[in-house]
């Protein structure tokens, strides 16, 4: 499967990092969320953003996107300021899915986010009709393009929503949990296609994740929210136990496999 990144980028010896915080804080409603921010996330690396509840997580993407400012600090996004609206960064929300109308086809869908408000496939030139469809084919969506949103199931929609953030061509992909609400085969599914959209197009993926186990095959950092503070590491010096004890508050073992393979486990 490749994604859809036929273009050439600008050459540089050494492309800014996708994601740098420097002494950066951020505040809602007078109350700090989490400060003393400082760390790099490299181009190119298949990231997840963990923590417990309240922590801050979203707030992180948000911030990255430019819809909230830093309290403190500085912030930069492919070398640059965060911007709203950043053609560069493809976004899935959470529950993306559940505010979309029922009569929506998937290619539709993927179509707006290429149209922007030329809503349709209808006001596309040939290009961009051409690119609709190399996208929903990158990301295995091909066979029910034309279906209506409603009727797929969640895995399918994921899919979609993802060709939506993608069609743009981004060189960075943000997502806020989006493995929730599925089962493990289509967890799995994601997680295969996030990690080959990273291998193939040279992208930098940030996922936010409640749960590690299903990712932790294809990750290559981790921002974890500790304390009030957030980290950056690689993820072989996150999955540590005293680490994810200490960040979730009850007792995490880390458990490896006889065939290598690694997981979490919560307990004794």
């Amino acid at each position: 499967m490749m994604a859809p990144r036929s273009y050439d980028r600008a050459m540089a010896s050494e492309p800014a990092p996708a994601v740098e915080l420097h002494s950066a804080a951020v505040a809602r409603g007078g109350r700090t969320i989490w400060e003393h921010g400082d760390f790099t996330v490299p181009r190119g690396a298949l990231v997840v953003v963990i923590g417990p509840n309240g922590s801050g997580k979203t707030t992180l993407l948000q911030v990255i996107l430019g819809l909230l400012p830093v309290s403190g600090g500085s912030v930069r996004v492919l070398g640059d300021e965060p911007r709203r609206g950043d053609p560069r960064i493809g976004y899935v929300p959470q529950n993306y899915t559940a505010t979309i109308g029922n009569a929506v086809r998937a290619r539709d869908l993927v179509a707006l986010g290429l149209a922007g408000g030329r809503w349709g496939l209808g006001r596309l030139d040939a290009e961009e009709r051409e690119r609709v469809q190399r996208t929903l084919e990158a990301v295995g969506a091909d066979d029910f393009a034309d279906q209506r949103m409603s009727t797929l199931s969640g895995g399918q929609q994921q899919r979609v929503a993802i060709a939506q953030a993608l069609v743009s061509r981004p060189d960075l992909l943000l997502l806020d949990e989006p493995l929730a609400n599925l089962d493990m085969r289509n967890q799995n599914e994601v997680v295969e296609l996030l990690d080959a959209i990273r291998a193939e197009g040279d992208m930098t993926v940030i996922v936010v994740a409640h749960d590690l186990n299903p990712l932790l095959s294809v990750l290559t950092g981790a921002v974890y929210l500790l304390d009030g503070h957030p980290h950056y590491d690689e993820i072989g010096e996150v999955v540590d136990e005293k680490l994810l004890t200490h960040l979730y508050g009850t007792r995490i073992r880390v458990v490896h496999t006889a065939q290598g393979d690694m997981f979490t486990r919560s307990g004794r």
